[in-house]
């Protein structure tokens, strides 16, 4: 069982040998029951340690991979029942979560970074620091619009993108979800008409479906959503809101020009429409570009920000900024809510701000995923993907495969351990599509590279 372990990767040995160990028994279809080779075995053909072997195989018996029988090594175990071990849950990451994404299956159409990107050195110590000298943070409620120390560094952070507003005008949320709830559930009422783009994020489609509000699809462009098809819209069916992606569209990964931004900001004044930028993604993004709160002079966009995609989903800190009436209504239905956001939670962020340890965090993560995505669009290329844009920056690629049809793309997908996006997570419809989120951050890592290369032979196409 010779598992190819890189000493030279940042993921720790012992991960690895968990993704080696649930690659074989994918592969090699192992039934349940089957007796794995002796853990001194598999340590000596791989020249590992026996302990290092031992401590994957019981993290695979904890995710009920693998059995243990006392005395007698690790077995496969057998697979959980359909009800226990799979739910289909597309508006999390756009993946069906089975046993298999327990073998250590890579999360190519994944949202985020991969665990092993993640730094801790800079978060644990601003953690420590607040416990040690916050002790209201530790057990209290933030203020209404957010810990005001948090809320000067967001305005500073927005000045760096042309977003000059007051601290009044800045809300803080537990990440950029309750801040889209908020938006919602404050600005909308079941029957409500709302334009939003196609493809795009699934999760803001659970929501408004959830709140019943009808969605009408304008398709996205590599410059933006389609300006022609949404002056018709707006036009045709007069919706209270348009939903857009600035930077990094999730999921094409293209962003808005110029010309298309203030075209949007033209049409919505001049029929009345709110605009709500998401702009998750900013900080991923160095150099001019084209917001709409930097462009809008009457306070009719609402921006939704987070820093949830580059420092930490369990650190959950977003914000709102828009006009001090919206602000205010914001604000009154966060508290009957959720009686605020974490106090913890923003002290933590609004050091790591103030110290500048965030800002050196985010410029390291550019230039890893800025290495990492010109090597993927190559890999795509050699594949014979198409790519739609061609980003050039953030976390998503969206492609698809001009030499094999969808079924065979995901047949492979399977076979070496890679995990794709639902079919019909980013259409407002719940339309099935060929395209594929890829996640730059994952597109490099050696099961990928396999994937792709297999999808490179000719196949009936079902376009």
């Amino acid at each position: 069982m010779e598992l190819r372990i890189d000493r030279q990767a940042l993921v720790p040995v012992v991960q690895q040998v968990v993704d080696a160990l649930a690659c074989w028994l994918r592969q090699c279809e192992v039934s349940p029951g089957t007796r794995l080779p002796s853990t001194r075995q598999i340590a000596r053909i791989n020249l590992l340690s026996q302990s290092c072997v031992v401590e994957a195989c019981e993290r695979l018996v904890a995710q009920g991979v693998l059995g243990a029988r006392h005395g007698a090594g690790f077995f496969v175990a057998a697979p959980a029942s359909a009800t226990q071990g799979q739910r289909d849950s597309p508006w999390l990451e756009g993946t069906q979560v089975t046993r298999g994404s327990a073998l250590g299956e890579l999360k190519l159409g994944g949202g985020g970074l991969p665990e092993s990107w993640h730094e801790t050195d800079d978060l644990s110590y601003a953690i420590r620091e607040v416990s040690r000298t916050d002790m209201a943070a530790l057990f209290n409620y933030s203020t209404p619009l957010g810990l005001p120390a948090l809320r000067q560094q967001i305005r500073k952070r927005l000045q760096q993108l042309d977003i000059n507003v007051g601290e009044h005008r800045i809300m803080t949320t537990a990440g950029a979800s309750q801040a889209l709830d908020l938006i919602v559930r404050t600005l909308l009422k079941p029957g409500d008409c709302v334009v939003v783009e196609s493809p795009g994020y699934s999760m803001l489609f659970e929501l408004l479906r959830l709140q019943g509000v009808t969605m009408i699809e304008v398709p996205r462009t590599p410059r933006g959503p389609d300006i022609v098809v949404l002056e018709a819209l707006l036009l045709k069916h007069r919706p209270r809101a348009l939903f857009c992606n600035s930077f990094y569209h999730n999921p094409t990964g293209c962003s808005l020009t110029p010309v298309v931004a203030q075209r949007i900001l033209q049409l919505a004044k001049t029929h009345g429409v709110r605009v709500i930028e998401d702009d998750v993604y900013a900080d991923l993004h160095s150099g001019p570009g084209a917001r709409l709160a930097a462009l809008d002079v009457d306070e009719n966009v609402i921006y939704v920000g987070s820093f949830s995609k580059t420092l930490s989903s369990s650190l959950r800190v977003g914000f709102v900024v828009a006009g001090t009436d919206v602000i205010s209504r914001l604000g009154e239905v966060k508290m009957i809510s959720s009686m605020g956001a974490s106090g913890f939670c923003e002290s933590v962020l609004a050091r790591l701000l103030a110290s500048g340890a965030y800002r050196k965090l985010v410029v390291r993560l550019r230039q890893r995923l800025n290495s990492d995505r010109e090597a993927a669009l190559q890999v795509l290329e050699d594949a014979g993907w198409e790519v739609f844009g061609k980003p050039v920056g953030g976390l998503f690629i969206w492609a698809r495969s001009r030499k094999s049809d969808s079924a065979y793309v995901r047949t492979q997908a399977h076979y070496f351990g890679v995990l794709l996006s639902c079919a019909t997570a980013f259409s407002p419809a719940s339309e099935a599509s060929d395209w594929q989120r890829i996640n730059v951050a994952c597109a490099c890592d050696p099961r990928a590279r396999a994937f792709f290369q297999a999808t490179a032979a000719d196949r009936p196409q079902s376009f």
